[in-house]
């Protein structure tokens, strides 16, 4: 019922900041959670943000609370992802992701997940 495709990333230098985004398709985007992951190579997909379907309920990992921003607009059926003070270890691919489940640390089968986008983050 959702497709997702993000975009925004890119070779950044540590400290610096880029912007995510997800551009959703489907009738029901509202009625979806919207999440982050990231995998890094040689690494597991870990759970990096995510947002109830009304935007105000979010929740973040340790390792980038304080530093990231998820947002979403359900009338643009858009979910971004703002990251500031990037840092080495922040280099992966994102993944965008949908869900009917909350909390949203983990995927289920019934939902949806984009193609991916890479971040680089050079020091």
């Amino acid at each position: 019922q959702v497709q997702l495709v993000e975009s925004g990333g890119g070779l950044v230098q540590a400290g610096g900041s880029l912007r995510l985004s997800c551009a959703a398709s489907g009738r029901t985007f509202d009625r979806y959670a919207m999440g982050w992951f990231r995998q890094a190579p040689g690494k597991e997909r870990e759970f990096v943000a995510a947002i109830r379907t009304n935007g105000r309920n979010t929740d973040y990992a340790d390792s980038v609370k304080g530093r990231f921003t998820i947002s979403r607009d359900n009338v643009r059926k858009r979910v971004y992802l703002q990251m500031n003070s990037l840092k080495p270890e922040d280099t992966a691919v994102y993944y965008c992701a949908a869900s009917t489940t909350w909390p949203m640390v983990v995927v289920p089968a019934s939902g949806y997940w984009g193609q991916g986008t890479q971040v680089t983050v050079s020091s």
